[in-house]
């Protein structure tokens, strides 16, 4: 298949800096050079490409809209068209810069004092120290207020009891954002370090999707961390869902990456596969579903790069990174679909990215919010009614 060449019907380009393109580009070879030829075995053999990690810091994608701390400091136009590339190689390594960037070097950014920030921040933003994010629980999922997992204060202590479940980058992370019920019944966040006595991790098997990712469930059993552990500024149950915030904006533009190399692929395809003396590529069916996956992908460019002018202004809202991520999701798993339908049996096979991105964004339209959720967030937004409950 040729070399990635991009999707821009609109000449989205000219709407971006030097500076926005310097990065998507440097992204897109690394991703072309690097992730490409082996991301295939390792979604095969269910295993993370660790060995890429350092390789993420050195370019710096790891907390890079994060200001200091070795941290790139890009804006988060910039930030957005690297997720998107790193997407376009696979949402697995999406996935771990997301939760390392968004999910821990945020929080502790955003609402840690700055000691942490100075232990913790800049060995991350160099891909030497690994972190995760523990919210979600098995019988809490899209109702993170009922969290079951407690810390109470032991003398000048803390000690923390529960279970979290689905957590990207669990078995192999250094550091855990962890949040758990206080005795009042505010929800608070805690650094848990790798090691720490009553702290382990299982990793979850038998994953159709995500299969190049770490996915785990963290164990808290009388688990003690000392009182400087805990997140200083992380008072309510609000600074959690600011992180999932960050994360769900990153989540709407890698969405673009995985629906780009769909098309990418089917359209290559539909070139040079021969069926009835000519390439299917001149057929009406495939040539609708062609223009159908460009327009929508067009058009998920736009919105993205819309609310990132919004949120580099200080503008954008969490109903509209909630409308992105529902749009950019649900229609990047149409295109993978209408991908493999061109591709026809071969779609099924890895030899093609189209089944491994289909199975990916299954996951992605779940986790960050389930689409159901998110379309209720934006339907009490406009009509002024919660229908929650």
């Amino acid at each position: 298949m040729p070399r990635f060449q991009g999707c821009d019907f609109m000449d989205t380009d000219s709407l971006l800096s030097d500076e926005e393109r310097m990065v998507r580009n440097t992204v897109r070879e690394w991703v072309e050079d690097r992730v490409v030829p082996i991301i295939d075995m390792h979604a095969r053999e269910g295993t993370f490409p660790r060995e890429l990690v350092p390789q993420m810091g050195e370019l710096g994608m790891l907390g890079a809209s994060l200001h200091g701390y070795d941290c790139a400091g890009m804006n988060n136009v910039a930030y957005g068209l690297m997720l998107q590339e790193l997407e376009r190689g696979d949402s697995g390594l999406r996935s771990f810069c997301s939760v390392q960037s968004s999910l821990c070097m945020y929080p502790i950014f955003t609402f840690g004092s700055d000691e942490q920030k100075q232990k913790w921040l800049p060995p991350m933003a160099k891909g030497h120290k690994i972190g995760c994010f523990g919210l979600t629980e098995p019988d809490f999922g899209s109702n993170p207020s009922g969290m079951i997992t407690r810390a109470a204060r032991k003398g000048n202590k803390w000690v923390l009891n529960g279970t979290k479940m689905w957590i990207t980058n669990g078995g192999i992370a250094d550091i855990a954002v962890v949040w758990a019920k206080v005795e009042d019944g505010t929800v608070r966040g805690f650094l848990v370090e790798k090691g720490t006595r009553g702290y382990t991790t299982e990793d979850t098997k038998g994953k159709h999707s995500l299969r190049a990712s770490v996915t785990s469930e963290l164990h808290f059993a009388d688990c003690e961390i000392p009182e400087d552990a805990v997140l200083p500024k992380s008072d309510g149950l609000k600074a959690a869902l600011m992180c999932l915030n960050q994360a769900r904006y990153g989540i709407a533009w890698g969405a673009i990456g995985a629906a780009m190399a769909c098309y990418d692929c089917a359209l290559s395809y539909s070139k040079t596969r021969i069926q009835f003396d000519r390439p299917i590529a001149g057929f009406q069916l495939t040539q609708e579903k062609l223009v159908h996956m460009l327009t929508e992908i067009t058009k998920m460019q736009l919105l993205c790069l819309q609310l990132g002018r919004l949120k580099d202004a200080g503008k954008a809202t969490h109903v509209q990174v909630s409308m992105a991520k529902r749009n950019n999701v649900a229609l990047a798993l149409d295109i993978c679909r209408a991908s493999r339908e061109i591709l026809g049996a071969n779609g099924i096979l890895d030899d093609y990215p189209v089944m491994r991105h289909a199975a990916n964004l299954e996951s992605v339209k779940t986790y960050e919010g389930t689409h159901e959720i998110h379309t209720l967030i934006i339907g009490q937004h406009i009509t002024g009614i919660q229908a929650f409950t």
